[in-house]
């Protein structure tokens, strides 16, 4: 059975949409936190993030924001890189990278949350 190839473009098209209305639901958390966080030190860092009401979010935020950014990029290659084979190796360079600094942000707020 052969699949359409506009249910893929449909599927990223929803998601950028709802990872980008996540986002702007997210931004108000974000810029409380910076906010909260202006001029704080580690020890204060640490108390803030250690409370589950605000890490959760955080890694929410982190989690959406790094698959809108994905996406994004994937339409971008999309539309710009022709060349099959370039095209697969941007596509793969923009997923590692994606999954690279996703894994540090979530590392930091996780080191943050539990007092490390």
């Amino acid at each position: 059975m052969q699949t359409n190839p506009r249910e893929k473009g449909t599927g990223a098209f929803i998601l950028q949409r709802v990872t980008g209305a996540i986002n702007i639901v997210l931004v108000g958390f974000l810029i409380w936190l910076v906010v909260s966080l202006a001029g704080a030190d580690r020890t204060e860092m640490t108390a803030i993030f250690s409370n589950p009401l605000v890490s959760i979010p955080a890694i929410v935020l982190f989690a959406i924001a790094f698959i809108h950014m994905r996406n994004g990029m994937n339409e971008v290659i999309e539309d710009y890189i022709h060349e099959p084979r370039n095209h697969s190796l941007a596509k793969a360079a923009n997923t590692i990278f994606t999954v690279l600094v996703g894994v540090v942000a979530l590392g930091a707020v996780l080191v943050l949350a539990f007092g490390g």
